[in-house]
């Protein structure tokens, strides 16, 4: 499932794709026939992400009040976009988009979303309140996340994932996030130093920063790569995601792994010993 990063990066894709221009919709699958047609010749008026969830938001259709299109790509959901007129739809396309018309056309494709809605504001609202800080949001305050984390018995592994704590953070911004720290990912929420926590929201918020830029998620520094200049490998990318049974790039212990959050989860026993971060 894409992380936080890649939901804003497309929200930023897709601002300067459609933003400001007048959208021709369709449903050639059928299955958001009458949400598209709500939306068909609209202008839109903004794109913006939290956390998973992006939001398109229109003005100027016959309905009159302001509508919001909102998509949770879930496992399987894509966007595809692109310039002239667009292929003939095949398959299970949910929504498309076109504006302009033919060398000038801009189109944007959508197939397979968990969700995929039109939904007023206040209920934009409502689905905001129920998630947590965002990291790439400007001006976030950590405090919501910081306080539910100290209240919580439950694992910092499982906190980091559930999106109503803090909203973005898949498997591996979560595995990377705890060995940067040294935190052990068992260590219950409430036994966790503050201190830490907060000096993993700062490193969480650059970070996801990074991914946005770079549409990667790449967590190591160069001293710890095999090679250090130039673009970072995939191979290079990452401390313990992936790497069950390899040695840490740190200490040279063999990463390990197990399930937690439903999830599975790796980490270095020795960088981040039981009980690290207390």
């Amino acid at each position: 499932m894409p992380e936080g990063h890649s939901i804003h990066r497309l929200a930023g894709r897709h601002r300067r794709l459609l933003l400001g221009r007048h959208v021709r919709a369709s449903s050639p699958q059928g299955r958001f026939a009458e949400g598209a047609a709500l939306i068909d010749g609209a202008l839109m008026v903004g794109s913006d992400a939290w956390g998973k969830h992006l939001f398109h938001s229109y003005a100027d259709h016959p309905g009159g009040d302001p509508l919001v299109l909102h998509v949770h790509l879930g496992l399987y959901g894509k966007f595809r976009e692109g310039t002239g007129e667009p292929d003939e739809p095949r398959g299970a396309l949910r929504l498309r988009l076109v504006t302009g018309d033919g060398d000038d056309a801009r189109w944007l494709d959508l197939r397979g979303p968990t969700a995929c809605e039109l939904i007023a504001a206040p209920e934009r609202d409502a689905l905001l309140a129920r998630l947590g800080p965002d990291p790439l949001r400007r001006g976030t305050d950590p405090g919501p996340w910081l306080a539910r984390t100290a209240r919580s018995r439950a694992p910092l592994g499982t906190l980091l994932l559930d999106q109503s704590v803090v909203a973005g953070i898949g498997n591996v911004y979560r595995a990377e996030l705890l060995f940067r720290h040294g935190l052990d990912p068992h260590l219950p929420g409430r036994e966790t130093d503050p201190g830490a926590l907060a000096g993993a929201w700062d490193d969480l918020v650059r970070l996801m920063r990074g991914g946005v830029r770079s549409g990667r998620i790449v967590t190591t520094e160069a001293e710890h790569r095999e090679r250090p200049a130039g673009r970072v490998r995939r191979s290079d990318a990452h401390y313990v995601y992936g790497r069950a049974g390899l040695p840490c790039r740190v200490c040279g212990t063999e990463v390990v792994d197990g399930e937690l959050g439903a999830r599975r989860i790796f980490w270095c026993p020795v960088c981040q010993p039981p009980g690290g971060g207390r």
